[in-house]
């Protein structure tokens, strides 16, 4: 009996149950305190990654010949986890339906099955006869791409996301997603150089050290996405857990971005009302100023001499895009989105004032 082999997968074993365990908890209580269902969705859903992850990381260790099929599921995951990523930051800014990063994951893991019933995949092979290093420069791609919107994103709505403390929460989401993925290829590549004996063993190591590092995920997760930010008055009472699980497992908020997103309107973009429903959703035409309401800006406001009445003009600039958006943009107002009207504030008549008004020393004299 391989007693080293058996407590490599013992060790496995442990890492790999007490991040599943630890995420399940931390989930169980998000559920539990569901005030924010919008965000709480997406954050559910990216802390299942942990389970994933550690789960089909330990089927792979266990179950080497049947384990292409199980890093497809983890595959599938990374790019679940970046849309859902995406969709929560975007969701704190009031911004558009996010991009729809998982249909190249999919798309890749039929053709690897593809070519694997063929004989033309095997994890590891570098050969320009095999399949394995087209794909994971495809993979590597996407990836980058990735990262680099990502990296764009936080640096163009920083100051949109500090309410939210986003830093520990790209740090988890790019040490899982990215990291972990450079390390399987930087781990096969290891191999291909004999530093580690063969393919086999570095596909060995790789789930050995995705399950260890889960359990750090899972611990990380506790503090980068705490459940008791949503625990108060506005927590929902621990009897809709059913109710709150049922909504994290909807998909309906994928489907109507990938119809958006491939449908003749997207120009259109969608901003989406917190504070009315899950489903409620405003779109505004590309021509059109969308009003944050954050900054109010007064553009091209003059006053006229003492002796004709105080007027506001607004360019005809800003009058032309009103006129653009749509009946619901003008008539209905909420928390998020507003519209700003300071025509009545400044519409007094001064032509009873002084046109000039006295210095100081002039009022002291008199």
């Amino acid at each position: 009996m391989d007693w080293a082999a058996a407590g490599y997968t013992a060790a496995a074993l442990v890492c790999a149950a007490a991040a599943t365990v630890i995420a399940l908890v931390h989930i169980y209580r998000h559920l539990l305190h569901y005030a924010e269902p919008i965000y709480q969705r997406f954050i559910v859903r990216l802390i299942f990654m942990v389970p994933v992850y550690a789960v089909m990381s330990f089927l792979s260790l266990i179950l080497p010949d049947n384990a292409i099929y199980f890093n497809s599921i983890r595959e599938i995951y990374d790019a679940w986890v970046i849309y859902n990523f995406f969709s929560l930051c975007l969701a704190w800014v009031g911004g558009p339906g996010a991009v729809v990063f998982v249909i190249l994951k999919p798309i890749l893991v039929v053709i690897t099955f593809i070519l694997y019933a063929k004989g033309k995949y095997e994890d590891g092979n570098f050969s320009v006869k095999q399949s394995y290093l087209y794909i994971t420069m495809i993979y590597t791609v996407s990836y980058s791409m990735a990262l680099y919107a990502l990296a764009v994103f936080y640096a163009a709505c920083r100051d949109l996301l500090r309410p939210y403390n986003p830093v520990p929460k790209f740090i988890m989401i790019k040490s899982v997603v990215f990291l972990t993925y450079w390390q399987g290829v930087l781990v096969f590549l290891a191999a291909k150089s004999r530093f580690i004996k063969n393919a086999e063993k570095a596909a060995d190591l790789q789930n050995f050290v995705l399950c260890v590092e889960m359990l750090i995920a899972a611990i990380g997760h506790l503090f980068a996405f705490p459940y008791n930010e949503y625990v108060g008055p506005n927590g929902r009472p621990s009897g809709d857990f059913k109710g709150s699980l049922l909504h994290a497992l909807k998909f309906n908020d994928f489907y109507h971005d990938t119809v958006h997103q491939f449908a003749p309107t997207y120009n259109e973009y969608v901003l989406y009302n917190h504070n009315e429903g899950d489903n409620t959703q405003r779109k505004y035409p590309s021509a059109s100023t969308v009003p944050s309401g954050r900054d109010v800006e007064l553009s091209a406001i003059s006053v006229v001499p003492s002796n004709s009445p105080v007027t506001s003009s607004v360019s005809s600039n800003q009058a032309d895009q009103e006129e653009t958006m749509t009946t619901p943009i003008k008539d209905k107002v909420d928390n998020h989105v507003g519209l700003y009207d300071l025509t009545d504030l400044l519409d007094v008549d001064l032509s009873n004032y002084p046109a000039k008004v006295p210095a100081i020393s002039d009022v002291r004299k008199q």
